[in-house]
């Protein structure tokens, strides 16, 4: 039998301990939780922003402050509705030509810029109940002869491309008139009526009187007319987003109940709401 020598077992000692070493080395237990301790609680989401579409040059409704920031009744209302109905909202400025493409795309969830609820809009759009009624109203040089729409059938007239004054324009004259000249924006056309350029400009009153009322060098005068019809603003969504549609007519409720919509539409438009919760004056209001 052979004799192991001292030199011999500490030699084979060492190996063993090296192994048993590696071995914890290379595989670690995970940590046992000490007694009455609890697991970290998971992260939350983040809570979503929707993205609002609104063509930012149509004051007092939307337009950029000298800070570059979009204000106005619309954007107000958004807000106070969005934060009653436990959301949030960011707006960008989008151009009116391309504003109902941008929600069809996805890029953006919601759209508020003054938009008339049409039978035509509502085929590709859902709208939210409505937050504003209007009518279209007409400016003209205070030395003008105009006095009412049918005076316009012969004359230059002025409107913003693609909005219910557009449309208004473009039946009485026909759509082959080549009187009709449209603008990227209201105001455009109104100070094309300033140098000569248009006999009248048909657009939304709201935004008509904002302009004449501010530029009073202009020396403009505005004109209402029986014929033209009611309109009313809506919120608009992606056809079918019946999820987000609930969730700001629930904010648009909340916001009249409590009284926070009477108090931006004073701020804005210096009367209080007609009981309908909308416009009252024909001089105060229109739509795109």
């Amino acid at each position: 039998m052979p004799t192991i020598t001292t030199r011999h077992f500490l030699k084979t000692s060492s190996v063993l301990l090296a192994g048993l070493v590696l071995s914890a080395c290379g595989k670690q237990e995970p940590a046992t939780p000490a007694a009455g301790a609890t697991a970290a609680p998971p992260v939350a989401a983040a809570a979503r922003v929707y993205v609002v579409g609104t063509d930012a040059a149509y004051a007092p409704f939307e337009s950029q402050n000298e800070k570059g920031e979009i204000v106005g009744f619309d954007i107000d209302v958004v807000k106070a509705a969005a934060q009653k109905a436990g959301i949030e909202v960011k707006f960008l400025n989008t151009p009116w030509e391309g504003i109902f493409n941008s929600v069809a795309q996805g890029d953006r969830d919601l759209l508020v810029s003054a938009i008339t609820i049409t039978p035509e809009r509502q085929q590709t759009l859902d709208f939210s109940t409505p937050y504003f009624d209007a009518q279209q109203l007409i400016a003209v040089k205070s030395d003008s002869k105009i006095a009412k729409f049918d005076d316009l059938k012969k004359l230059k007239v002025g409107v913003q491309n693609g909005t219910t004054g557009d449309e208004v324009i473009t039946k009485l004259q026909g759509k082959d008139s080549v009187n009709v000249k449209r603008f990227e924006s209201t105001p455009l056309a109104l100070k094309e009526m300033e140098s000569g350029g248009v006999d009248a400009v048909v657009a939304d009153n709201g935004v008509v009187v904002h302009y004449v009322n501010n530029n009073p060098d202009s020396k403009f005068k505005t004109l209402a007319d029986s014929s033209f019809a009611s309109e009313q603003y809506g919120i608009a969504v992606k056809k079918g987003n019946a999820e987000l549609l609930e969730k700001i007519n629930k904010g648009l409720a909340g916001i009249r109940e409590d009284g926070t919509y009477t108090k931006i539409y004073t701020q804005y438009f210096g009367a209080t709401p007609a009981a309908t919760g909308t416009t009252p004056a024909p001089a105060v209001a229109a739509s795109k």
